[in-house]
């Protein structure tokens, strides 16, 4: 289609080819769109040379499976912020009214991203750039062009204001992963700029199985994003001299993605350079790119293997937050364990696990921000839905309302007490043990557990500098802790119903 672009250098011309490409079906739409890129954008290539933008793999694929809202998973350097900076400008100079805004991490990054769009505008045809491309600001990493009324600035996220007052209609968060501060307060500012007809692109490589971007990843569906994963090997430059000597887990990994001896052999060096954070800064799958920091207290392989294996859970209920993969059954007895906290839209998760007593086998599990009231109930009806199953309630804290609620609103009676006291007390002492109880049924029994929010969790919970256990900063551990409670409480029954 290059030679039919053929517009009057002029702001109703810049207008009609937006019109255009607008109205074409997506399939056309995407393809015009890499055509327009090759023929009016100019980039500056790995080995310094000026070029025009020419989509790559990972490009064409984005573009070509792309939607109104987008999620990129990546692996390092595959050209996705160059492409979307690309794509935005051109939206920006062809659709009047248009503003566009890329947020970086850091400042230092909008800087760079802001150098590559002033180069696709210093690249452009004389006459555009005196002509409706004329520009009546260029400084503070922010392009005004007057003709068009439109509109294009990089911004840093580490800027607390970023979309506030703006109405966007492109939106593109770069790594969002590394965003500083509270990056859900950000992106939810500049979410409630875009408008509702605009592009949205959120991309990042990963960083740590927690965090803004890794929850808008998983929760992808849910909220309308299209997923696209790059895995390392679509760039053409990732390769290196071939082996063929390869160990067993190398056999497998060149047999699941199909890779040549010259991938391979790039593979190999990447383990030599950056050994643990290889899968997660050369993504290979979208499970195990998502590397914990810290001195996991888990086995990261048992993990990650288990959590390729499982599937979606066999009934979701309250919209996804409660997950059923086994229904009950009247010759089994099944406990349920509560991890309380205290609800809210900003407070902490709750969490319940469902086990079967004999086994341990993970039933049911709710992770949701509920107040205690809201918690007891939905205990209690799990309970009774569960062959009247013992509640255990961690009673640190919020526990103590809920036993409450239990007892006199919900009229619920089989309690676990220890002590002579209700509910399951985490202390000092008994959380290395339940946790550690936890952690050789994981690597033992993988297959117990179903959940890969519980598996989530697991990955980023570390022994910190001072000995203690916990969720890495930004991650969560709910689902884990009443799970590890179950655990213990079931091996504590188990033990009394042999004597």
């Amino acid at each position: 289609m290059g030679d039919d672009l053929k517009q009057d250098i002029s702001v109703d011309g810049m207008s009609a080819l937006g019109r255009e490409l607008a109205a074409k079906p997506a399939g056309l739409e995407a393809s015009a769109g890499i055509l327009l890129a090759k023929r009016f954008l100019k980039v500056r290539d790995r080995e310094g040379l000026v070029r025009p933008l020419e989509a790559n793999k990972a490009q064409t694929e984005f573009e070509r499976a792309r939607g109104q809202h987008n999620i990129i998973l990546k692996a390092r350097q595959m050209g996705m912020t160059t492409w979307v900076s690309g794509r935005f400008f051109l939206k920006t100079i062809t659709t009047p009214g248009a503003l566009t805004v890329q947020v970086a991490h850091t400042r230092e990054a909008a800087e760079s991203i802001f150098r590559i769009v002033q180069r696709f505008w210093d690249e452009m045809p004389e006459a555009y750039r005196t002509g409706p491309l004329k520009r009546s600001r260029a400084n503070v990493r922010q392009m005004i062009f007057p003709a068009l009324d439109s509109e294009f600035r990089v911004v840093s996220a580490a800027d607390g204001n970023a979309g506030r007052g703006l109405t966007i209609q492109n939106l593109h968060c770069s790594e969002v992963s590394r965003w500083k501060g509270d990056a859900k307060e950000t992106l939810a500012g500049l979410r409630a700029a875009l408008a509702p007809s605009g592009e949205l692109v959120l991309e990042s490589t990963p960083n740590g199985a927690y965090g803004c971007f890794y929850d808008e990843w998983q929760g992808a569906k849910e909220s309308g994003l299209a997923h696209h994963f790059l895995p390392w090997w679509l760039e053409a430059a990732y390769v290196a001299n071939p082996v063929t000597d390869l160990s067993d887990e190398e056999i497998e990994a060149r047999d699941r993605y199909g890779l040549s001896p010259e991938q391979m052999g790039f593979r190999r060096t990447l383990e030599r350079s950056y050994r643990g954070l290889r899968s997660q800064e050369f993504a290979e799958d979208p499970e195990r790119c998502f590397r914990a920091s810290g001195d996991c207290c888990f086995e990261i392989e048992v993990i990650e293997k288990r959590l390729l294996e499982l599937g979606d859970a066999a009934v979701k209920r309250r919209h996804g937050a409660l997950l059923v993969w086994l229904s009950v059954r009247p010759d089994k007895e099944y406990l349920v364990a509560v991890d309380p906290a205290g609800g809210g839209s900003d407070g902490d998760y709750s969490a319940i696990q469902v086990i079967e007593l004999a086994g341990g086998l993970q039933c049911a599990e709710l992770r949701e921000k509920v107040r205690p009231s809201e918690l007891s109930r939905i205990a209690a009806e799990l309970a009774r839905e569960y062959n009247d199953a013992m509640i255990v309630v961690e009673r640190n804290n919020h526990g103590i309302g809920v036993h409450t609620i239990l007892s006199l609103t919900e009229h619920y009676g089989n309690i676990y007490e220890s002590d002579g006291l209700e509910g399951f007390l985490t202390t000092a002492t008994s959380k290395p043990r339940i946790i550690s109880r936890f952690g050789a049924l994981l690597f033992e029994q993988p297959g117990l557990f179903h959940s890969r929010r519980l598996l989530g969790e697991c990955r980023t919970f570390v022994t910190q500098a001072n000995g203690s256990t916990g969720a890495i900063t930004g991650a969560h551990d709910d689902c884990l802790m009443a799970m590890a409670i179950a655990q213990e409480v079931r091996a504590e029954r188990m033990v009394k119903g042999r004597r």
